[in-house]
């Protein structure tokens, strides 16, 4: 009997199907239930810090050119 199956193709796809519905149900109930203001404050720093990080790179990278 072979491991790989219909029956066990369909059942995994099944529990698939429904263990992403409910990671999706979850995820939206974690953020609505914090707030969208601690949401959108750690969204504002990572932006802050991916263009501090971008920038540094890039000067660093000026200054290696110039030597």
């Amino acid at each position: 009997m072979s491991v790989l199956n219909k029956r066990n193709a369909l059942l995994g796809w099944a529990v698939w199907n429904v263990s992403k519905n409910v990671a999706k149900k979850k995820a939206k109930s974690a953020t609505s239930t914090n707030g969208s203001s601690v949401a959108s404050k750690s969204a504002v720093a990572a932006a802050i810090a991916a263009v501090g990080g971008a920038m540094w790179f890039w000067r660093r990278r000026a200054s290696a050119d110039d030597d």
